[in-house]
């Protein structure tokens, strides 16, 4: 909206720029309109998020943003969106981090078969034969499991299968023996940032450790934030304080992939109890995207993170105004009849300015019924806004000729977005109507000729 609102502000000072008026008195329009704008949007509010935030309450603000970007997919996906935040709400949810819900995508199946998992997800399987533990400690390591090795190279000579057996072994035995401290400590699943050794990986499998991979340090440090861990840089046993804890660590398969989840018990699991309260709740939660091909997950992921921050800004300020053009039309209609009891020469100004609102419902018309229609189309949303007493609310309805009032659609749009990008787009466009006065205001950069003594050729 941002970049079409400063494009039709500036067509709009073309012509009046044409028209013989100086770039001041447009700029001084431009402002005093926007101020304006902005003073009536704050009455235009007709509902708000509430609070705490509901499952529904959230859904229903979601859908119109997820609906711009995939059109008929708008309930599964604000459903989904929802319900991922509500699992990672923060006791104020003005502190809600977006980065704590993440998209795993999966070939394969339709969309109807997402769902969203109350932790993290990763498409691998673990490295070892354990693949599945409950209720254990996790140890988090960014070095590789191995045997360390030399700086130099050497060259051992070996005379006998004596030697040759004994070669190794005090490497072996001390690698036993710190995997052992690691078992000790209770620590049931180590998550390694690095490689893992098949010497390692022998004795973790004997100790009934699970093992997982994560090569990416960002998803590492979401992971640590999950199961509450502390990184080690070096092979041994967590204290009490770096080791984590995970409800579950299982291997399921999902649409013929295997994927490694980390998550808490939910209803249906042994050992769930509904009625405990003091369950801490978890801080990351995974919507587990399907569909057919690639592109159409990326397009799904897409709508997920506009949706995402659609609630962290939601969360900040919970006011809604009408959507689909009905708020701009409204604004452009009072602002209009505030510059006509303007006098001087920003009145101009500011009725461009209300006029060039207009694009944002032109706009959806023409998208939806061609140009010549989109035209009727906004002179008929006009009369209908003109006749009305009080604030009209008006939708296009798409496919056919038809006014309805955009509230009975529930069609509405975050008052801090709209607010932000009327400011947005009037700025861009005063700072291009002002550059011919900065460039006159301000020298060109550049080093300065140095100045030279009155008699430096008299030597």
């Amino acid at each position: 909206m941002v970049i079409i609102l400063a494009g039709e502000l500036l067509k709009k000072a073309e012509h009046l720029l044409i028209m013989g008026l100086h770039p001041s008195e447009i700029i001084k329009g431009y402002e005093l309109a926007c101020v304006k704008g902005l003073e009536e949007l704050e009455k235009l509010s007709v509902a708000t998020l509430p609070s705490p935030p509901t499952l529904s309450g959230l859904a229903g603000a979601l859908k119109p943003a997820i609906a711009s970007k995939q059109y008929g997919f708008e309930d599964t996906l604000a459903a989904l969106v929802a319900e991922a935040a509500l699992a990672v709400m923060p006791p104020n949810p003005k502190n809600f981090n977006v980065d704590n819900v993440r998209v795993v995508k999966i070939m394969g199946g339709s969309l109807a078969g997402s769902k969203v998992v109350r932790g993290m997800v990763f498409g691998r399987e673990p490295e070892g034969m354990i693949k599945r533990t409950k209720k254990g400690k996790v140890a988090v390591f960014t070095c590789g499991l191995d045997i360390a090795q030399t700086e130099t190279k050497g060259t051992v000579l070996i005379k006998n299968k004596e030697e040759m057996l004994n070669f190794t072994t005090g490497e072996e035995k001390h690698l036993e023996r710190i995997l052992q401290e690691i078992a000790d400590s209770g620590v049931k699943v180590i998550i390694a940032g690095s490689s893992v050794g098949e010497l390692a990986m022998h004795y973790l499998n004997r100790m009934n450790i699970a093992v997982l991979k994560v090569l990416s340090k960002f998803e590492l440090r979401r992971l640590c934030r999950v199961v509450n861990a502390t990184p080690l840089a070096r092979v041994g046993a967590p204290t009490p304080e770096e080791a984590g804890y995970v409800d579950v660590f299982e291997c399921i398969e999902v649409g013929g992939d295997r994927v490694t989840v980390l998550r808490q018990l939910v209803d249906g699991d042994e050992g769930f109890d509904p009625s405990d309260t003091s369950a801490e709740k978890t801080k990351t939660a995974t919507i587990v995207l399907r569909g057919a091909t690639s592109n159409h997950l990326d397009d799904l992921e897409r709508a997920i993170d506009d949706g995402v921050s659609v609630i962290k800004a939601l969360l900040k300020d919970g006011r809604l105004v009408p959507g689909a053009g009905s708020t701009e039309l409204e604004l452009a209609k009072r602002v209009d009849a505030y510059g006509s009891g303007l006098r001087g020469l920003s009145q101009h100004g500011v009725r461009r300015w209300a006029s060039a609102l207009e694009v944002v419902p032109r706009t959806l018309a023409e998208n939806a019924l061609g140009g010549a229609e989109g035209n009727e189309v906004v002179s008929r949303l006009w009369a209908k806004h003109e006749q009305e007493v009080v604030f009209v609310l008006i939708l296009l309805r798409l496919r056919r000729m038809a006014l309805s009032m955009a509230t009975d659609y529930k069609i509405l749009d975050s008052l801090a977005a709209k607010s932000w990008a009327i400011r947005l787009a009037t700025e861009a466009a005063v700072s291009v109507l002002s550059v011919d006065s900065i460039i006159m205001s301000k020298p060109a950069g550049g080093p300065k000729i140095p100045q030279q003594a009155g008699n430096w050729d008299e030597d």
